[in-house]
C-alpha cells in the first residue's frame, strides 16, 4: 500500500500474532487506512477503528488486505 490508501482486511496469515492484532480492533471486514512509514521503514502508522498504530512490518505482513 501507498501513504494514504486504504484497503479492507480479510484475514490474517499467523494465528499467533492475530490474537494480538484483534485485539488491536484490526478485525476482518474492517478498513485500514497507511499513513507512513518511519524514517528507516520500521515501524509503520496505520489507521483502523478510529485509532493511529505503530505495527512492526513483521506484524502487517501477516494481515491479508483487499484493495
Amino acid at each position: 500500500m501507498m501513504p494514504g490508501e486504504t484497503a479492507v482486511i480479510s484475514a490474517f496469515l499467523d494465528d499467533e500474532i492475530s490474537v494480538k492484532l484483534l485485539e488491536m480492533g484490526f478485525l476482518p471486514g474492517t478498513a485500514v487506512r497507511f499513513n507512513f512509514t518511519a524514517p528507516f521503514g520500521d515501524p509503520i502508522c496505520v489507521s483502523v477503528s478510529g485509532y493511529d498504530l505503530s505495527l512492526r512490518l513483521e506484524e502487517a505482513s501477516t494481515i491479508l488486505i483487499l484493495n
